[in-house]
């Protein structure tokens, strides 16, 4: 059989600068494979060949004096064009269609040449300024001014592949899937849940023969699977057998990386043990584990809105030697206020009114945090939850978020021209005159602590039959519990209208805490209030990831969508 190369998709990657990765499908002696490759690499192929085939031309001097929306289309298209002549002309030579260089190129996940230096020509044209690529020192490993395309990623849970088999995902939607979860074992490597591994192995092919670009990692840990997490970790040798495990892992079923998902460090988390030392052996760990995959694979943490916590009890000050060796960081900007005859929000964007009793607990103060820690934004991906909380209670106001302080105006959405930011690291206030109504919030008390942002297994998963009654909708066997977007709408409380967003439904009457950015549904006569997110709340939140620099954000998960509704909103506030 022929080779049959092609060279239709790409996508972007963060690390170790932003860059273009072209997606390579090729079939090759009846083997069919894909890999990502930058420009870059195929120029030092065509070094090592010394072939005499002509790639597509260098464009970055050129490029940085042309309008950069037509730079980025008309380049990348004419690379793949070029990219897939060049391959193809090497395949048909009987000089080099078996030279290894080649073969190891078109089919090793890793080829090597992560190792060369970053090259300015691998940079999506649109995020470089003329002034950063006539001025930037790539011996600098520090961040450069440039930007990537914002990542658009979600959590794959095992569970929900009965309704939502691999298979059947549209892969173009996600840049990474992080598949929840394998935990750490008593002997220092990792376990699968019975049927978890398969499902993983069939998410990665899936993803990986979609020739989309889709990154699949696997998640480690969770809520109530982080038992031995700090023994596995705790000396040289089991940080070598559970790295060991961790590298078989994502070499045995064709993955992307690993997430740390240790919920937490030097904490007793859902009362594993932990030790003064955790932090300083997760570092120890991360740095193994580096070396242990290369630079080509993502190494990523999910974490709560503050640094991990030091032998001293308090969040870390300096985590940089962190950020050195990961991917990103994953800030788990949800559950700060869970079910409660005070509900609060679920997760905040922001203390917006400046009177939170809570103010570490919010997406702002996240991003602040950490980045004073020493971890850049770039690579910080902000978590968004698909999913609520049903309270029982009679309140028409979201407590815990507080009033506004005498010298601070409280804005409503009528009082805000078009266009305004709010001061607070660039937090779009609503703008649309059909989102709902802001009501203002009243004193209340904290309930949870701002640490508890989790990834927890549903302790029972509730579905609702045939389409609910608008007239009668009742979430009260929720009370308590959290509850899927998806399930709030099919009760009948949320209704979807022809714009794309919701409006309350089935007896229930939608409010907005404009102090967190909240929508909530409440119910007096069935004492019920749901705080969530929708439409509104999460483009917020995509907009101020995208403003402020971020790497982009993921959902916690992605089979509380209502379809793919609330991961297309993010995926349009991220500019994608």
């Amino acid at each position: 059989m022929a080779p049959l190369i092609t060279i239709n998709n790409h996508t972007t990657a963060s690390s170790p600068r932003p860059h273009i990765l072209y997606t390579v499908q090729v079939t090759l002696n009846g083997r069919f494979s894909v890999v990502q490759r930058r420009y870059s690499e195929f120029v030092a192929l065509h070094e090592t060949l010394k072939d005499t085939f002509t790639l597509p031309p260098k464009r970055l001097l050129a490029t940085t004096f042309i309008p950069s929306a037509w730079v980025d289309d008309t380049l990348i298209a004419e690379r793949k064009a070029g990219l897939t002549q060049y391959i193809s002309e090497l395949l048909k030579s009987p000089e080099y269609k078996d030279a290894p260089a080649l073969l190891d190129f078109l089919t090793a996940a890793d080829s090597g040449s992560q190792k060369l230096k970053f090259d300015l020509e691998d940079a999506v044209p649109s995020t470089l300024s003329r002034k950063a690529a006539m001025n930037l020192n790539l011996d600098d490993e520090d961040d450069v001014g440039v930007e990537a395309t914002p990542i658009a990623a979600a959590y794959y849970v095992d569970w929900a592949a009965g309704s939502f088999p691999p298979e059947k995902l549209d892969f173009s939607k996600f840049d990474i899937l992080f598949f929840a979860f394998a935990t750490p074992s008593s002997s220092s490597g990792i376990n699968f849940g019975s049927g978890s591994q398969a499902i993983l192995k069939r998410l990665a092919t899936a993803a990986h023969n979609s020739g989309k670009g889709t990154k699949v990692v696997l998640s480690v840990g969770g809520w109530g699977g982080c038992q031995y997490f700090s023994s596995a970790c705790s000396s040289s040798a089991n940080r070598t057998k559970f790295v060991t495990a961790l590298k078989s892992a994502v070499t045995n079923n064709g993955l992307d990386g690993i997430d740390l998902d240790w919920e937490y460090p030097n904490s007793p988390g859902a009362g594993q043990p932990y030790s003064s030392a955790d932090a300083a052996n997760l570092l120890s760990l991360i740095k193994s584990l580096r070396t242990s995959l290369g630079t080509s694979k993502v190494i990523s943490a999910a974490v709560p809105h503050l640094p991990w916590l030091g032998s001293n009890g308090s969040a870390l000050k300096d985590a940089s030697a962190y950020a050195s060796q990961m991917t990103y960081v994953n800030i788990m900007n949800y559950d700060v206020w869970g079910a409660s005859s005070n509900p609060g929000p679920n997760s905040p964007l922001g203390n917006l009114c400046g009177t939170s009793k809570q103010p570490q607990a919010s997406a702002q103060a996240a991003l602040s945090q950490w980045k004073a820690a020493g971890f850049p934004a770039s690579k910080i991906l902000l978590g968004i939850p698909l999913y609520g909380y049903v309270s029982q209670s009679t309140k028409k106001v979201l407590t815990g978020s507080l009033l506004p302080s005498s010298d601070m105006l409280l804005l409503q959405k009528e009082e805000v021209p078009a266009g305004t930011i709010d001061a607070l690291e660039g937090a779009v206030l609503r703008q649309d005159p059909s989102a709902p109504e802001m009501t203002t919030p009243v004193y209340g008390e904290m309930d949870v602590n701002f640490l508890n942002g989790s990834h927890a297994r549903p302790t029972e998963l509730k579905t609702v039959e045939g389409e609910v009654d608008a007239a009668a909708a009742n979430l009260q066997s929720w009370w308590g519990q959290q509850i899927p977007f998806n399930a709030i709408k099919k009760s009948g409380a949320l209704v979807k209208k022809s714009d794309g967003n919701y409006g309350e439904g089935g007896g229930f009457t939608m409010g907005w805490d404009n102090c967190s950015d909240t929508p909530y549904l409440f119910n007096v006569s069935q004492k019920t209030v749901v705080t969530y997110d929708d439409t509104w709340s999460i483009a917020d939140k995509a907009k101020w990831a995208k403003q402020n620099g971020l790497a982009g954000c993921f959902t916690w998960s992605l089979d509380q969508d209502d379809g793919l509704t609330l991961q297309n909103v993010i995926r349009k506030n991220l500019g994608k």
